[in-house]
Parts: structure tokens; C-alpha cells; sequence
């Protein structure tokens, strides 16, 4: 049996590893388009901010590592053609053009950059000074042009998680950093009070941060780059020697398209939770592909953990197996200099567009208990359903060092197990005052939740 995964990041590597430690028999080929296989794209900006050297340490596993899985690896290929019929996968290299024959193919072609309509973008590029965050070969290209040219100005266009992370890593090289963001504040994952202080810590950090203001076009010019945007209906320009945009990404569907796969959510392919395409022999997963949501359904959220989850699905499933994937409920945490932001589930304003009846409540909580040094608040949003009284969701922003990545992996278990905001507190939860209490932060935000629900009862 040969099992052939196109794409060397989460997907494609985690079903190859996952197909061959069910049978280490079966045959596996990996098709990869550049030389970087298994390569951390989550952990380039902190490359750029020096925390994080030589960017080989940025290699989940090496090449030696993977080969020694049993997997074939084809390193600089790249497939351009589906054959469902003769089940063939046409694929590009050095050498021309090749037929690989498969049994089963998984595609995990992932996602490209976003551009928005914004003029400009499609075509200038690193030799102009413009730079996306993608891939390895984008790193470079941005790692040259920062030891090459050492530009001293840089703007972000997006203030999303890679934004603000790669603001922190200019800041680190002693660059003058302009974020723009569409939306009115910054991390538009969040609500904007919570996001609020991820602004206040860009600031306090030297970020200059422009909300409300949407770019129109990014020129070249014999003095630097020049962003034209608009702030609330006014035109306004940016100049800089350096443009990074981080303003998205879209599902990279054309190969999978071609072949006849239907799309979806975000025009994604759409699978089902099997990691099926519907094309016979055919599996996809990752960032390419619609996301089953456990509490929206089908939509399309693109994020490293549920690629790696989906790609070892479709290897499973790829050998014969059943397995489904148990769905997401969209955790996501971000490092901001020295505050940590965090969210699952959903918002108030999303709950109610899937047909839920939200209540959301803020909470302040220690992260241990006062009288120990170094007590600091956790600010936690926590949304619920008035009428059954189901957890929603919870948003989170606290200090380093607060474990407010580790509080937000309790909401999201518990929103996976389907449990009411009222069973939270029935969690039982460490202690030690040097890193908690009895009644943990968690714990403190959903019973806020229930009294406003009682009192608004009462008042009723």
C-alpha cells in the first residue's frame, strides 16, 4: 500500500507519522514544495526577536528525524495535479515533471497570505521591501533584508496574533514599529475591552498602534515605502523602509478544486469528519479545509492544532480506520510583550448569530492568593446561555507568568464536555496559595457569571 501526503507542515506530517506508527509496513511519501519540512511556522517571530536561535532549532524534527520514521520524503516538489481516476498525483521538481502513483492521498496543502484588496501587495515583494510571514523562504527573505539593509522603520499592516508578535520582535531589534489595524482595536479576536490592554502594552513597549484605520495601497518610492489608509473617512500616509502585512490568510484550495472537491466555509474544502473529500481515495486536512466547530458547526478557523489533529486523522483513516474528529472549539492564546491574551469558544455577538441566548460577565481574579507575593489580576470574560445555562466561551487577558494559557485549557475542556457554567466550580482544581486558591480564577469568573444570572432573575 502506498499512502502519498502532499505538504511538509502540521497536516501532511502528522498523517505520514500517524500512518506509519499504525503500520510501520505501509509505504508513505511526502510531498513537499520547498526544502523545510516539519519546520515551526508559529515560532518565526520569535526567531526575529532573537529568542529563538539558530532558526534550525525552529525544525519540529529534522529531515534525519523524519526519514528515520520510514516515511520518503520529496523535498522541492511540487504537486500540481490530481488523477482521481488513474489515481495519480502529477508533481513539478528539478528534474521536470513526474506521475506519483498512490493508493490514498492526503492533501494538506494548507493556507496562503491574504492581501485584502489592498494595492500593492501582489506585486511588490522582498526585493522591494515588502515581506509576508508564511513560510521558511519568507523568513529568509526578511532575515536578508534586515542584516543586509537594516531598515530602522517598520509597519505592520494587521494587529492579529503573527502582527503583534512580530511587533514584539522588531521592538527587540531597537526598530520603530507602526501597527495598522482595520478594526477599532487591536486583536480583533477578543473583545475590545480586553483587547484594550494589549493596546496599552504596545504602547508602554513603543508599538505605535493606528485602530480604525484600513490600508488602501502600499507604493514604492525612491525614499522608502509608502502606506496610504483611511482613519475614520480621513486619508492618512505611513512611511517606512520596511512593510510586513499579516492581515490573514485563505484556504490554498486550487489543487484539490481542480480535481473536483467542493468548497465551503471560506471557500474551503469542504471534508467530512473523517478528513474526506468526497473524491474516492482522497483525504485533506488542515488549513485548507472546513473546520467542524462544536458549537458553530461547520465554519472555517485555520489554526496549527486542528491541522495536526485532522492530518493524523486522515493518516489513520488513510490505512482503513473510522475515526473522527471531535471538532474545535477555537483556543488561541498570544504572548504581547508581557501580557498573555487568551480565548475558546464564543463571543457574546457570535453566540448569538449561531441562535444561543448570551449573557457574558467580567471577572477580576488573582492568579494566587494575595497575601503570597506576587498576586496579579486575570481579567476573564466568561459568556454563557441564559436559557440552559451552557458555557459559551471565555476570553482572558492576564500578566506573564498568570497561567493564563493553562486557565483558558479548562474553559475549552470544559466547553468540550458540554458542561454549564455552573459546573466549572464542581471542577476539581489544584491549590497552593504560592500558584492558586481554593476557588481557582476559573472558578471565580463563572460563579460571577451565575450570580449576575441570579440577581437578573430576581430583578425579573
Amino acid at each position: 500500500m502506498h499512502i502519498v501526503a502532499i505538504g511538509g507542515s502540521d497536516a501532511g506530517i502528522s498523517a505520514a507519522l500517524r500512518a506509519r506508527e499504525l503500520d510501520p509496513s505501509v509505504d508513505v511519501t511526502v510531498v513537499v514544495a520547498d526544502e523545510y519540512p516539519n519546520y515551526s511556522i508559529c515560532g518565526i517571530p520569535y526567531y526575529f526577536s532573537g529568542d529563538v536561535q539558530p532558526w534550525q532549532s525552529l525544525a519540529h524534527r529534522t529531515h534525519a528525524d523524519l526519514e528515520a520514521t520510514g516515511m520518503r520524503l520529496r523535498l522541492g516538489t511540487l504537486a500540481t495535479r490530481i488523477d482521481a481516476a488513474a489515481q495519480t498525483l502529477t508533481v513539478r521538481d528539478q528534474a521536470g515533471e513526474s506521475k506519483i502513483a498512490y493508493d490514498e492521498l492526503i492533501v494538506g496543502t494548507g493556507a496562503l497570505p491574504a492581501f485584502a484588496g489592498i494595492h500593492g501587495l501582489d506585486t511588490l515583494g522582498p526585493d522591494d521591501g515588502v515581506h509576508v510571514i508564511h513560510s521558511m523562504g519568507d523568513t529568509f527573505a526578511l532575515d536578508a533584508h534586515l542584516t543586509q539593509r537594516d531598515p530602522r522603520t517598520a509597519i505592520i499592516i494587521g494587529a492579529g496574533y503573527v502582527g503583534l508578535e512580530m511587533a514584539e520582535g522588531f521592538r527587540a531589534r531597537g526598530m520603530r514599529v507602526i501597527q495598522l489595524q482595520r478594526g477599532p482595536e487591536v486583536l480583533s479576536t477578543l473583545d475590545p475591552e480586553l483587547a484594550a490592554t494589549v493596546h496599552v502594552e504596545l504602547l508602554e513597549h513603543g508599538v505605535e498602534v493606528h485602530t480604525n484605520t484600513t490600508v488602501t495601497a502600499v507604493e514604492k518610492t525612491d525614499s522608502g515605502l509608502f502606506v496610504r489608509a483611511e482613519h475614520l473617512g480621513q486619508s492618512v500616509t505611513h512611511t517606512a523602509d520596511l512593510v510586513l502585512a499579516v492581515v490573514g490568510v485563505r484556504p490554498n484550495t486550487a489543487l484539490l478544486e481542480d480535481a473536483g472537491a467542493r468548497l465551503g466555509a471560506g471557500r474551503a474544502v469542504v471534508v467530512d469528519e473523517q478528513m474526506r473529500t468526497g473524491i474516492p481515495h482522497v483525504f485533506a486536512a488542515g488549513d485548507g479545509i472546513v473546520t467542524h466547530h462544536r458549537l458553530l458547526g461547520v465554519t472555517y478557523l485555520p489554526l496549527g492544532t486542528t491541522a495536526h489533529k485532522q492530518g493524523r486523522i486522515a493518516g489513520e483513516n488513510a490505512l482503513g480506520g473510522q475515526r473522527r474528529f471531535a471538532g474545535s472549539v477555537g483556543t488561541q492564546v498570544v504572548k504581547v510583550f508581557d501580557v498573555v491574551a487568551a480565548r475558546t469558544g464564543l463571543r457574546d455577538h457570535e453566540a448569538a448569530a449561531a441562535g444561543f441566548a448570551p449573557v457574558t460577565s467580567e471577572a477580576l481574579a488573582d492568579d494566587h492568593k494575595r497575601y503570597y507575593p506576587g498576586a496579579q489580576p486575570i481579567a476573564i470574560r466568561i459568556t454563557g446561555d441564559a436559557e440552559s445555562g451552557l458555557l459559551l466561551g471565555a476570553q482572558l487577558v492576564g500578566r506573564l507568568g498568570t497561567e493564563t494559557a493553562k486557565r483558558v485549557d479548562t474553559y475549552s475542556t470544559a466547553l468540550f464536555s458540554g458542561l454549564t457554567v455552573d459546573q466549572v466550580s464542581d471542577l476539581d482544581l489544584s491549590y497552593t496559595p504560592p500558584l492558586g486558591s481554593p476557588w481557582d480564577a476559573v472558578q471565580v469568573a463563572t460563579q460571577a457569571w451565575s450570580r449576575a444570572q441570579t440577581r437578573a432573575g430576581v430583578l425579573a
